[in-house]
């Protein structure tokens, strides 16, 4: 299915203006949800009662809007005066300055979007993707949208420009607010230390190496429940108390740079199907899977087959 456009805005650079489109740069699978039912099943519903008499329920129509300025004191807003304090969007998303383009920390990123030009917009929009490429800066911008505004990054990517949403300073905290201890460390330590980070190094991210595999647990233990079987929890071995051991770090490091080096990190799938029998998970509605990555070893490859050799088809009830 074709992408669809959030919004139409212009990018203003100079006095060039550049016809975009904003997309959603981001698709959230879902995290597994669970309905609260009665205990016969029954949906249950959420209902909005008064403080003052708590079993009289509020409907919509008699509800309004307060800002709390003192505790349990409140200052009450119709619409019309909730809408006039409301900024109202601007379709123009308008450059201020273009900085080095790794001098925002990552820290700072809010929501991304993907822009790609609109009618008549290529050129131009092809021309301030190059010059950010070729100049290794990035653009800071304004940017009005939904009762807010907006710092904005706008950065070149592989194919297209990225608009990311920045937090404000005061939405950010600092580790100076955590009263971490000041630590030396030793030179032994430190060089063990870089040996081991460049042993297990690689040299980019591929996110198709990664599922999230607590998901696909818990969807597994959810169609043994629907076909009758009791859902058991996993045994995990019991964790040491916080600072209840003492561990030599010299030894540490070595033993971990004993180790045999990977070539390249073992997908999360790849390390499942090792570690356990393969269980056919049937897809639901709206859950994209990654693809299952070759197999890793003879016995990985074993377990690929059975998988796929197992009954696919579930019945539910």
């Amino acid at each position: 299915m074709a992408a669809r456009s959030i919004a139409s805005l212009t990018l203003s650079f100079g006095l060039v203006s550049i016809p975009v489109k904003l997309y959603s740069a981001t698709e959230t699978s879902g995290s597994v949800k669970f309905n609260m039912l009665t205990k016969d099943g029954s949906r249950v519903k959420q209902q909005y009662v008064s403080e003052k008499d708590p079993a009289v329920v509020v409907p919509r129509s008699e509800m309004v809007k307060g800002y709390e300025f003192e505790k349990d004191r409140f200052v009450l807003f119709t619409p019309e005066e909730l809408k006039a304090l409301e900024e109202s969007s601007d379709p123009t998303i308008e450059i201020m300055s273009f900085i080095p383009a790794k001098s925002v920390d990552p820290l700072y990123y809010d929501k991304a979007y993907l822009l790609a030009p609109d009618k008549r917009g290529g050129k131009p929009y092809a021309l301030l993707a190059q010059a950010m490429r070729e100049s290794g800066r990035c653009a800071l911008a304004k940017w009005k949208w939904k009762s807010r505004q907006y710092v904005v990054q706008i950065r070149p990517a592989q194919d297209g420009l990225v608009l990311q949403q920045l937090l404000y300073a005061d939405e950010v905290r600092s580790h100076k607010d955590l009263d971490i201890e000041k630590v030396d460390v030793a030179a032994g330590e430190l060089q063990l230390a870089l040996q081991l980070i460049e042993q297990i190094s690689t040299d980019s991210y591929d996110p198709s190496q990664y599922v999230d595999e607590e998901k696909k647990r818990i969807l597994a233990a959810i169609d043994e429940k629907i076909a009758g079987k009791q859902v058991v929890a996993a045994s995990h071995e019991e964790a040491a108390p916080a600072g209840g051991q003492v561990i030599d770090l010299m030894e540490a490091l070595r033993a971990s740079l004993a180790k045999k080096p990977l070539t390249a990190p073992k997908s999360a799938t790849a390390a499942a199907v090792e570690a356990q029998p393969a269980v056919a998970t049937k897809e639901r509605k709206g859950a994209k899977r990654a693809a299952t990555p070759a197999p890793a070893s003879e016995a990985a490859a074993q377990a690929v087959a059975a998988r796929a050799a197992a009954p696919k088809a579930r019945a539910r009830k």
